[in-house]
């Protein structure tokens, strides 16, 4: 079952100084964590901030390839959670019929929040991601950090 998610917040990791994209559901207000690349990082937060840019990024490229293909993004599912990497994928509508195309989660949420286009999580993951960083010390003490973040300390994203 999957459950609709909105993008909570952008941040970096004090551990690891890598982004984390931080998605939050509509419905009971669980977060769900996940690491992304410096790059992604920047694409969705230079989005969210309606920061323009001189020229198309990738997403946005891509997001207007879809549009002259006859094509749109109805929605992103991040799908399944294996060896600490999570999957997502593009549900793109084409003629009346729907494409599924794999996708990493966070280019995925880079062309989500650029289309509008709502983004869901399988249930299933909350639990699944406790239970594989249950015991690493790094992912207990940054969860600890998250949870007694302000929507302030979140940063500008927050929707």
């Amino acid at each position: 079952m999957y459950q609709k998610v909105h993008v909570h917040g952008l941040l970096v990791d004090p551990i690891k100084e890598m982004p984390i994209l931080v998605l939050k559901d509509d419905e009971d207000g669980r977060m769900l964590p996940i690491w992304i690349g410096h790059y992604e990082a920047n694409a969705i937060s230079l989005h969210m901030e309606k920061i323009p840019v001189p020229r198309p990024m990738t997403h946005d490229l891509l997001c207007r390839v879809l549009e002259g293909a006859g094509s749109s993004l109805e929605k992103v599912l991040i799908r399944d959670l294996q060896d600490h990497t999570y999957f997502a994928e593009l549900v793109l509508m084409r003629e009346g019929h729907e494409v599924h195309v794999d996708a990493r989660p966070s280019d995925a949420v880079a062309m989500a929040v650029r289309t509008g286009s709502p983004i869901f999580v399988e249930a299933s993951l909350y639990e699944r991601a406790a239970d594989v960083e249950e015991g690493d010390d790094d992912v207990d003490s940054l969860r600890r950090w998250l949870a007694k973040l302000s929507p302030e300390e979140l940063g500008e994203y927050e929707m």
